[in-house]
């Protein structure tokens, strides 16, 4: 007969009976087990343990509904749970069971709750810097002590996270190694002087290429070498040579600017000078043609009236002469003295010469009380042309 049989409680292994539990016992009712689970529960929930009858019916119920509110209740909790927020200058990267999904934009998003999806939040808009010193070698086999800072961002969240195990590391391996590419190509001098700029900007593109290469997702946004000098034993003789090369050059500017100063001055000069040159050759020539015309023109006169022709030569000849003298003897006639006139004084006016010259002369009566200015012999003087030779 069946264990759960009526009248067979003897083999029942939910009973707690004695009864015979060997191969004959079979697999418990569901019925059975729900309705203890049920009880069980409600004693739980309900506080205290159900019986048989209507009350331990009324518990089960109680304890069905209960746990069905806090199942839905969980699921809820976990369904809000899928909700994020991403900042600006951010990136939400959204990850389904460790693979890529999706990349979330900045506001309110929401995914899937964990552990079916989970979300990395990157920054993208954050400046990063790496910092290298180290001594390299230049091309010319010398030591250079290069500080070397390298500024990037994120620039695809996705590549960033997941085609390289670690950007950061992997970045500032590239820019060491792509500064001793570039310190190991050019010499000391030139890194040192002009060159200092250019090594940087060429080891930019290195580096960007490189990172492109690798996906790595990261822009290089700036590179600078912000210290390039020689080991510290040899600094103070290349401090030697450094100013050496800054005096040359400070020399060369100040020769320049002297040149550039002197030069324009000279050509002026020169023109000037050759300006007046060629007006004293026109006022040459001038003066020849007219000296010429007016000896064409006395040679005509002289040939017409020669005796006229050479007094007035010599009345024009000694009213030059005497037109720059500025002291006169004059040879009083039937005296044994010469009269001094000092005509410098006597044509400033302050009277005192002609007051001396008087008390001096032995015939005062030849001289007039106040001075004569002296008339050009060429207004005293007939017209020669005038005159007829007969």
């Amino acid at each position: 007969m069946p264990w759960n049989e009526p009248g067979n409680n003897s083999k029942d292994p939910w009973g707690g009976g004695g009864g015979n539990r060997g191969s004959n016992q079979g697999p418990p009712d569901l019925d059975e087990v729900l309705k203890k689970l049920s009880g069980k529960l409600g004693a739980v929930f309900g506080g205290g343990g159900g019986g048989e009858g209507g009350n331990g019916g009324g518990m089960g119920k109680h304890a069905a509904a209960g746990i069905s509110l806090a199942a839905i209740l969980a699921l809820v909790i976990w369904l809000a749970s899928g909700f994020f927020i991403v900042s600006e200058g951010e990136r939400g990267v959204v990850l389904r069971f460790g693979a890529f999904q999706s990349v979330a934009t900045p506001g309110p998003n929401w995914h899937l709750p964990y552990p079916i999806e989970r979300v990395e939040i990157v920054d993208i808009d954050n400046i990063r810097s790496i910092q290298h010193r180290a001594l390299m070698l230049t091309g010319d086999e010398n030591i250079i002590d290069v500080d070397i800072a390298v500024q990037y961002r994120v620039m695809d969240p996705e590549k960033f996270l997941f085609n390289v195990r670690n950007p950061d590391a992997t970045a500032r391996q590239v820019m060491e190694s792509a500064i001793r590419e570039r310190i190991g190509k050019n010499s000391l001098e030139f890194i040192l002087g002009a060159g200092r700029g250019e090594v940087a900007t060429s080891a930019r593109v290195v580096i960007q290429e490189a990172l492109d290469a690798y996906g790595a997702g990261i822009a290089v946004t700036a590179v600078s070498m912000q210290q390039a000098q020689p080991p510290e034993p040899v600094q103070e003789a290349f401090a030697d040579a450094i100013r050496a090369r800054e005096d040359e050059v400070r020399f060369r500017n100040e020769a320049e600017a002297y040149a550039n100063t002197v030069i324009p001055r000279a050509r002026g000069e020169a023109a000037r000078l050759m300006e007046e040159a060629m007006a004293y050759r026109d006022q040459v020539l001038a003066q020849a043609e007219g000296d010429a015309a007016r000896f064409t023109q006395l040679l005509a006169e002289y040939q017409r009236a020669p005796e006229v022709t050479r007094e007035r030569l010599f009345i024009e000849t000694t009213e030059v002469v005497l037109g720059s003298a500025s002291k006169v003897f004059v040879d009083v006639k039937g005296g044994n003295n010469l009269l001094f006139l000092p005509l410098d004084k006597l044509m400033g006016g302050d009277g005192q010469a002609l007051r001396d010259a008087r008390a001096s002369s032995s015939t005062p009566s030849t001289l007039s009380t106040r001075p004569m200015p002296l008339q050009p012999l060429n207004q005293q003087r007939p017209d020669p042309r005038s005159r007829e030779v007969r």
